[in-house]
């Protein structure tokens, strides 16, 4: 049985008809990604990325301290409470411990003791918690470390809803944080060809095989074809290859270049990406309160 919700989350996300996202999900005992893909091969949506679901509040933060940047994500319920001066207060400190602690995994960081404080990260969430009645998540963070010679760059957007940091060797701070803003705005996959997800990459080549192999072209063509739509995908989802937010005439790769450096890595948090959001009806939720009382 295809449920409405269902039907109607493929057609956000695809743009296809209502009947023919029914049709998708059916053929593909409704599986959202699949049926996607199923859609794609018959020429009826254009999708090529899959949307993360944004489903948390919270922030992203990073700093910097000599050759370490640390970027993390901490979790909330509610945008108010992620505003807090005291929820930000958190996140600040939570920072200042990873950048001073060498730790790799988020069990390893929860048993530090909290810069500014007596506890540890997991008690120090634990207790504020309790002061404000919400779910509180430290749900990731990335330590990246550079040379002397090395600069990063660092682009926090919205508020702290998303941050990249990169890094950059032969260029100055300016330019990587130019490419840092282009990886907040264009969320790359990867950030060259070869660094591209395999799995991905061969799920895009099915897709483009099968959109090619319906339209019935001659198979020196349809193979040309496949090569040069792939090519595209490439474009659009690699960093290197993705033209500059703020030049499209030059990729970022070239305009990194042109300022005498190269690209050593990238990293990008959206506060949320990836979980779920609880659907809920606000006019439902008073209303039950109303009865309730």
């Amino acid at each position: 049985m295809i449920k409405a919700s269902d039907v109607k989350e493929l057609r956000e996300r695809t743009g296809a008809g209502m009947l023919d996202c029914k049709k998708a999900l059916e053929a593909t005992s409704g599986d959202m990604e699949k049926a996607i893909d199923w859609l794609r091969e018959k020429g009826i949506s254009k999708a090529a990325k899959k949307q993360s679901r944004i489903a948390a509040e919270g922030l992203t933060e990073a700093q910097v301290e000599g050759n370490v940047a640390v970027l993390l994500e901490v979790n909330c319920e509610t945008d108010f409470v992620a505003q807090n001066d005291a929820f930000k207060e958190l996140v600040s400190n939570i920072l200042k411990t990873l950048l001073h602690n060498e730790v790799s995994t988020i069990e390893e960081a929860n048993k530090l003791t909290i810069e500014n404080g007596s506890e540890t990260i997991d008690e120090a969430v634990v207790n504020f918690v309790a002061k404000i009645g919400e779910k509180i998540s430290f749900r990731r963070f990335e330590r990246i470390t550079k040379t002397d010679s090395q600069v990063f760059g660092i682009y926090s957007h919205m508020g702290g809803k998303i941050t990249a940091v990169v890094v950059l060797d032969g260029a100055n701070e300016e330019v990587a944080r130019d490419v840092a803003m282009h990886v907040a705005a264009m969320n790359p996959t990867a950030l060259r060809r070869d660094l591209m997800p395999q799995e991905l990459v061969e799920r895009e080549s099915h897709v483009i095989k099968e959109q090619v192999m319906g339209e019935g072209k001659p198979a020196d063509i349809a193979e040309k074809m496949v090569t040069g739509r792939l090519n595209k995908f490439y474009k659009e989802n690699c960093l290197e290859e993705q033209a500059f937010i703020k030049d499209s005439n030059t990729n970022v790769l070239n305009y990194v270049k042109s300022n005498g450096g190269t690209i050593v890595s990238m990293v990008r948090f959206a506060v949320g990406e990836g979980i779920e959001k609880r659907q809920e009806n606000f006019a439902d939720e008073v209303m039950s309160q109303i009865k309730g009382a």
